[in-house]
């Protein structure tokens, strides 16, 4: 049977461009303390375990310090910063992969593969276009995701909408390839930010005030000013609604004269606007106007059709006649 050691002697020397012999670097790495240990203990093939142990046990060292050390002083630098959740989840995901690279870098090194790391460079600058062209979906996303942070359309918490309101819901973490986001109904939608800066986002509470809007239909013998004057005045007198800038009602813009009913457009702002808040206050605000209405005597009429009609006969004696 042959031998490892001769096996590997036998290997035609395989040399990377820069003329480094890549079996003779992984099967002759540096002897190391750990190797010098196990060759007086006389284990065979004492450089390679050797190195090997002294590359993980060097990985795990370090990620473990970077882990404990940088992660926690990078958190700590972006608290002072005032950085919001938006903005740090992505620093720290990044400080993560550095510690990573850093820690495989130096492991290494202290493993004696100085050369080794000369050849992955080599070889992995000649898979770049390769991987690039299999992940381009990973790419457009991670570019998606960089945009996405630096723009910031939305932040984590926001309520936003997209296609044109077919979904929505509340952005709980963004990362460099996609973003979850929790809709009204609980469950988890997770987008790829690709689509996200594709498409035309609406963030209803991107600034402080938001401003709603609200139809009210009365019926043709009802008084308009009536009306106008109830709408206005429950708007004003609920708390959430704000007096600068004032309510306002306009003639509905899309149908104010419909076939049923006389469109009344009611608008008014809110502030520190939230999903909830959207919600409670133009749901309060709608039944407080339908109380007054009714006490008023102002109807909302419902969509009607006139049935009514005579049906023709086009030949009465053949029915005379059938009888």
């Amino acid at each position: 049977m042959v031998r490892f050691a001769d096996w590997l002697g036998q290997q035609a020397p395989t040399e990377t461009p820069n003329g480094t012999n890549v079996t003779e670097v992984i099967s002759n790495p540096k002897i190391g303390p750990v190797g010098e240990f196990l060759h007086g203990l006389g284990i065979p093939y004492y450089g390679v375990l050797g190195a090997l142990i002294t590359f993980v046990v060097a990985l795990f060292v370090l990620y473990s310090l970077g882990r404990a050390t940088v992660v926690p002083f990078v958190s700590r630098l972006l608290n002072r910063r005032g950085l919001d959740t938006h903005e740090k989840k992505p620093l720290l995901r990044l400080t993560k992969l550095l510690v990573v690279f850093v820690a495989i870098a130096i492991a290494f090194r202290a493993a004696g593969y100085r050369g080794l790391l000369t050849s992955l460079a080599t070889i992995g600058a000649a898979a770049t276009l390769a991987i690039g062209f299999a992940l381009q979906d990973t790419i457009s996303n991670f570019v998606a995701g960089v945009f996405i942070y630096t723009d910031r359309p939305f932040r984590i918490g926001d309520w936003i909408e997209w296609e044109a309101g077919t979904y929505a819901g509340i952005v709980e973490d963004i990362t460099f390839r996609v973003t979850r986001v929790r809709t009204f109904d609980n469950e988890l939608l997770t987008v790829p930010n690709s689509i996200l800066t594709g498409d035309v986002i609406k963030n209803p509470v991107a600034k402080d005030e938001l401003r709603l809007q609200f139809t009210f239909g009365i019926g043709y013998e009802d008084d308009i000013e009536q009306a106008t004057d109830i709408i206005i005045e429950e708007a004003e007198r609920h708390p959430d609604i704000l007096d600068d800038p004032a309510p306002t009602m306009r003639m509905s813009t899309d149908g104010a004269l419909a076939d049923s009913y006389v469109g009344l457009t009611s608008r008014f702002w809110i502030a520190d606007p939230n999903r909830a808040d959207f919600l409670k206050i133009r749901g309060e605000y709608i039944t407080n106007v339908k109380q007054r209405f009714d006490e008023a005597g102002i109807d909302i009429p419902f969509p009607q059709a006139d049935l009514s009609g005579r049906v023709g006969i086009e030949n009465p004696r053949r029915i005379e006649s059938s009888e």
